[in-house]
């Protein structure tokens, strides 16, 4: 999405987005809502294609209607890494500050919480899980769906039958694994390659559009070494 694209359309037409960063947050999302209350649309806080031809005049930009919130917010935070040792980053504790959850230190964790934040920042109606910081809790978000760009995939870590899990979102895949961006792989906010074996489910948020179309591609992750324990 043009996220800039669409906080300039919405300044100009009254609605106030903050700052016209390109970042989807909160305010952003509120400007959203009051447009689609003022023009009598579905109040769902997402640029769909409804949204986006009353917002910008039947002349929506490119790449307002084609890419996945989510998932832009997840590739903004590529790179984002946890504190080696004492102290924790203090934008991972943010995230679970955001959500209302109980989440002391880096050192435990992150991957569910990495999901939670890009879902919960960018899907505002969208049901979390309860405790959504365990992976395998988000076999219950969401509706089932195949593998597709921006599903979220939830793994089995090390026992398929046990309670250990990895969950992040599909970017690719190749004839062996997912290339999942996640967090808490090798300790950041990456695109890690799992072995497809250890999928449980995919899943979809119900209060996003449509899953796309189409054939997943392979990403340029397809000669890396599988991951085998995201931690």
């Amino acid at each position: 999405m043009n996220v800039l694209a669409v906080q300039t359309a919405l300044q100009a037409q009254g609605f106030d987005p903050g700052s016209l960063d390109g970042v989807w947050g909160r305010k952003t999302i509120a400007a959203v809502i009051a447009f689609q209350q003022a023009r009598g649309l579905a109040p769902d806080g997402v640029v769909g294609p409804h949204t986006a031809r009353a917002l910008f005049m039947n002349a929506a930009p490119p790449g307002v209607t084609d890419t996945l919130v989510w998932m832009d917010e997840a590739k903004r935070l590529m790179g984002t890494r946890e504190v080696t040792g004492r102290g924790s980053n203090k934008e991972i504790l943010q995230w679970a500050d955001d959500l209302d959850l109980h989440y002391p230190d880096d050192d435990v964790p992150w991957c569910g919480l990495f999901v939670a934040h890009c879902i919960g920042a960018t899907l505002p109606l969208e049901a979390l899980p309860n405790n959504p910081l365990g992976a395998r809790n988000w076999l219950k978000a969401g509706k089932t769906c195949i593998p597709s760009w921006g599903a979220i995939l939830v793994f089995w870590r090390g026992s398929k039958t046990g309670w250990e899990g990895h969950v992040g979102f599909c970017a690719g895949m190749d004839k062996d694994a997912f290339h999942v961006l996640g967090g808490n792989q090798s300790n950041s906010v990456s695109i890690a390659r799992i072995a497809r074996n250890r999928l449980l489910n995919a899943r979809w948020p119900v209060t996003s559009p449509d899953l796309p179309q189409g054939t997943l591609m392979a990403s340029a992750l397809g000669d890396a070494v599988l991951s085998e324990n995201e931690v």
